[in-house]
């Protein structure tokens, strides 16, 4: 069996395919490549009203890549009606690689110095890979998304990747394409650079992610 390593991950990547594991305690990494793939068009993405407006109260800072590995430990961990996750220890290796090269991102959500939410994923191209997010304050992980999706705008992303389709990404305006469909987006991007940036303030981000969209609701 072919050993799975950073290079490797950054290979299947360009092909449509990431790892996994059964459980979080699993030695073992498989591949995946869904038939059906989540993706969050940026110039559709929805910014609820009512998390616009607990994100003007600015309770929270907003950071990036500034503690990587806690924003993956937070993804591991077991949570309210996530008893176990997919990423093991090897997952946590590998993406450990790809933050120290330069490929993996994190954004991490604070309240005074607590993180208390984030998400991690990978880069390249103007693609970016959703990994996981945790959240361990109300709407942490919703901004954490917000933020994501206001850096990768800015910074000139084509793709968000979110792999799979949950309520919660449905509600930011994520859609399922197939297969094929996901794969041609995936060669265009791949062709094209970006730049994953700093946080925007409150008042940038409203004005990138809705100069989009003319209506938002809650």
């Amino acid at each position: 069996m072919t050993e799975i390593t950073a290079d490797l991950v950054l290979k299947a990547y360009a092909y449509g395919v990431f790892p996994m594991a059964k459980s979080r305690g699993d030695t073992d990494v498989f591949w995946v490549q869904p038939k059906l793939r989540g993706v969050l068009p940026l110039d559709q993405f929805h910014l609820p009203r009512s998390l616009r407006k607990r994100m003007r109260q600015d309770k929270f800072t907003i950071t990036v890549n500034h503690d990587f590995h806690s924003v993956l430990a937070g993804c591991a961990e077991a949570a309210e009606g996530r008893a176990d996750t997919w990423i093991n220890d090897r997952i946590i290796e590998l993406f450990g690689e790809l933050h120290a090269a330069g490929a993996a991102h994190s954004i991490e959500v604070w309240r005074h110095d607590d993180l208390v939410g984030g998400l991690y994923g990978l880069a390249m191209g103007s693609a970016f890979f959703g990994e996981s997010m945790f959240s361990r304050e109300t709407d942490a992980s919703k901004i954490a998304l917000t933020h994501l999706a206001a850096i990768l705008k800015v910074g000139g992303y084509t793709l968000l990747d979110t792999q799979f389709i949950t309520d919660h990404l449905k509600r930011f305006g994520a859609i399922e394409i197939s297969q094929q469909e996901y794969l041609a987006q995936l060669r265009e991007a791949l062709t094209q650079r970006a730049t994953f940036g700093e946080p925007l303030s409150q008042g940038d981000l409203e004005a990138v992610l809705l100069s989009q969209r003319n209506t938002q609701t809650s």
